[in-house]
């Protein structure tokens, strides 16, 4: 390991590659200062193999003369960059604030320009022109695929890929950074894998993962904006690798957040796992959506109902849909081979949402605030397989998941 940093009083780290005893830590993590727990390597060997994904953590601000500004001075800073505000689901770029009757006191900022992908990366059929082609008239659409052993295998692998992506973003959560410099996490750990970002010009989004602060429910589009102490950021990310995409989101506390935000997000990671554990063949759809809503109603909290899971292999969205809402007409049951996302989104106060102009944004009515975890699933003859579960590297960003 070129240059790295004997770490050896740090015994009780583990290396971020592995999860093997480290003695040695990347040194550009120590010049930037960010968390031991994710720069310790157990070898130079592991150090090298991981470089390619690790370096996206190094994140360094585009805009670093904006540390200490306002936000009207950060907007203008980006808009003399040249970054503009989204319209049209992503067709059109404005200048101006777009007028809107804003819910909560969150703002949209402009954003940089498309993330280019490499020419030998495999690309889906909306790469270049932002048009699905395939997805929309598919029999999957109405049938719901049965996979087979090669399709299952590369699945795991696509969603191993996908969670080592999320993992490399979560970690460089902080006060100050911005949602376009954790979509530029996103994008360089997917490229270096040797994915393409799912969403990135997918029907338009101008993206490579979505970013969901505070009241933004689902598929926030990074920007300049600046995270804050207290903020809640949910970060979805899907990649797209030899033919077959992994998806996966998690919510996230930035600094010091309230006890309402932390019981918002902790019961909607409950919804999840209490979905996940009814999951086995012979259970209806339907019964995903009863479970989730029972929690979330118990907890003080609502459900979102404008948006549901999907299946998901050669196809980003497919059948089946499950709502997350009880008493939903959701069709189908449960069998072995069949692989799909569960991803409650759940809210603090109501559960309807509205769209900001920029065609994507969907937050909360009343202005208060939403989270959302998401998993990629197969069916097996026994129950469930989790297949963008956490791993032993990942960041420790949940007390509850503490030991």
């Amino acid at each position: 390991m070129d240059g790295s940093s004997d770490v050896a009083a740090e015994s009780a780290l583990s290396c971020a590659r592995c999860g093997k005893p480290a003695h040695l830590q990347c040194p550009k993590c120590i010049e930037l200062k960010l968390p031991k727990e994710d720069s310790a390597f157990c070898t130079q060997d592991c150090f090298k193999a991981s470089w390619s994904s690790h370096k996206s953590v190094h994140v360094k601000p585009k805009l670093s003369a904006l540390v200490a500004s306002t936000p009207d001075e950060q907007n203008a800073a980006a808009l003399n960059n040249g970054w503009l505000y989204c319209l049209k689901k992503g067709q059109s770029r404005t200048s101006k604030l777009p007028h809107f009757d804003w819910t909560g006191p969150l703002r949209p900022y402009p954003i940089s320009n498309r993330r280019s992908v490499p020419a030998n990366i495999e690309k889906p059929d909306w790469a270049i022109d932002g048009i699905p082609k395939i997805e929309p008239s598919s029999d999957l659409q109405n049938i719901v695929e049965i996979k087979t052993k090669d399709q299952i295998e590369i699945m795991r692998e696509t969603c191993r890929i996908a969670r080592e992506v999320l993992d490399a973003a979560a970690r460089v959560i902080r006060p100050g950074v911005t949602t376009d410099e954790i979509d530029e996490v996103v994008h360089q750990a997917t490229i270096a894998a040797g994915g393409y970002p799912s969403p990135l010009n997918y029907h338009f989004f101008p993206k490579s993962c979505c970013t969901s602060v505070n009241e933004v429910i689902c598929h926030g589009i990074p920007d300049a904006r600046r995270l804050e102490d207290g903020d809640i950021v949910n970060i979805d990310v899907t990649v797209y690798y030899k033919g077959v995409h992994g998806d996966l989101n998690e919510t996230y506390f930035v600094g010091n957040v309230d006890e309402a935000s932390q019981h918002l997000v902790q019961s909607t990671y409950e919804c999840l796992e209490k979905a996940i554990s009814i999951v086995k063949p012979g259970v209806r759809f339907r019964e995903v959506g009863e479970v989730i809503s029972r929690h979330a109603s118990m907890s003080g909290l609502s459900v979102v109902k404008s948006y549901c899971g999907h299946g998901i292999v050669e196809l980003f969205h497919c059948a089946p849909n499950i709502p997350h809402y009880a008493r939903n007409k959701a069709v189908g049951v449960m069998k072995a081979g069949q692989t799909f996302t569960i991803e409650p989104m759940i809210n603090a106060g109501i559960w309807r949402d509205r769209m900001w102009p920029d065609g994507w944004t969907a937050v909360t009515a009343d202005g208060k605030r939403s989270a959302q975890f998401e998993h990629t699933m197969l069916v097996t003859e026994s129950g469930v397989e989790v297949l963008t579960a956490r791993l032993p590297t990942s960041p420790k960003m949940f007390p509850w998941l503490s030991p």
